[in-house]
């Protein structure tokens, strides 16, 4: 090959690889600069939850099924005014799904140990936490900015229920936390699952409303 042939080939490469490179979002500039820019939404990760003060839970049916029941009505609701995460993010193109590791982690939970008698492990999470929970993710081969909500406690208290969550982007090829937020809400609605999974209900359309304007305002400067 003449040099001139070779020097173009390299300079073709190189403009392939930067094109390759550039459609995946790493860094939080760029996903809220430009609108177009991939989302995976990665699941409710309950691997760090505790029920609290609710003696009588059926831990067994929580992390056997429930748990699922609750990720996979929020996947099926992608289309419904409450669960729009895409429109939350304020995404012009339908967000990628995949909660297969965030499924596979919370299979392994004990049922033996997610009841609390303590309204202190309500608020007892860290950033350390967060990141724990990021790391134990297997998502080998994925790249782009992932979000996932990662659930800290479901609380009962003078007949009341409240949910506190994290949620947090991240970048899935490195695992690194670009960004976590900690939240709660009420809880409401009948049976289990519609109770507890309305505080991701309610935890979309405060992004929607206004957490998402402000994290544009920070973070697309």
């Amino acid at each position: 090959m003449k040099p001139v042939q070779k020097l173009r080939s390299v300079f073709a490469f190189v403009l392939l690889l930067g094109s390759s490179t550039a459609s995946f979002s790493q860094t939080l500039k760029e996903f809220f600069s430009d609108r177009n820019t991939q989302l995976t939404y990665l699941g409710i990760d309950y691997t760090k939850n505790l029920v609290i003060n609710d003696a009588d839970a059926n831990t067994a049916d929580i992390t056997g099924r429930l748990y699922n029941a609750m990720n996979d009505l929020v996947v099926k609701e992608q289309e419904s005014k409450n669960y729009d995460i895409g429109r939350a993010f304020s995404r012009k193109a339908a967000i990628n799904i995949d909660i297969s590791a965030v499924t596979a982690n919370n299979a392994r939970i004990d049922p033996k140990k997610i009841l609390s008698s303590s309204s202190a492990d309500f608020k007892r999470l860290k950033e350390a936490d967060i990141k724990a929970s990021v790391e134990a993710l297997a998502l080998e081969g994925k790249e782009g900015i992932g979000l996932v909500f990662i659930m800290e406690g479901m609380k009962k208290y003078d007949s009341k229920g409240y949910a506190s969550v994290w949620i947090t982007l991240i970048n899935m090829k490195t695992k690194e936390v670009l960004m976590t937020q900690r939240t709660e809400h009420e809880a409401d609605g009948f049976g289990f699952r519609n109770y507890w999974v309305s505080v991701i209900r309610r935890t979309i359309g405060d992004i929607d409303w206004s957490r998402y304007k402000d994290w544009k305002k920070t973070y697309s400067r």
